[in-house]
């Protein structure tokens, strides 16, 4: 596990156009999870794009300190 923001971003700006499975903690003893594309990163956020078939909206945004603390996980599942 990366231990610094700018290494996060680093390692997803390599994945860029990946499908990947996102896994998010909504609270209240909810977990949310989605598949889509990671699409996009800015200095201090990420975009996925999500597949429009199973879920409401076209795009989520996270931080990067989502993943550090643990609050999104991502799984990349296609093979490069």
């Amino acid at each position: 596990m990366a231990k610094t923001l700018n290494e996060i971003k680093q390692g997803l700006d390599c994945q860029i156009g990946r499908r990947l499975r996102l896994k998010a903690n909504g609270g209240r003893r909810k977990t949310i999870v989605r598949s889509g594309v990671l699409a996009e990163t800015y200095p201090s956020v990420f975009i996925v794009e999500l597949d429009q078939d199973e879920n409401a909206f076209e795009r989520v945004s996270y931080s990067y300190a989502d993943i550090l603390t643990e609050t999104v996980e991502l799984k990349f599942l296609d093979q490069r």
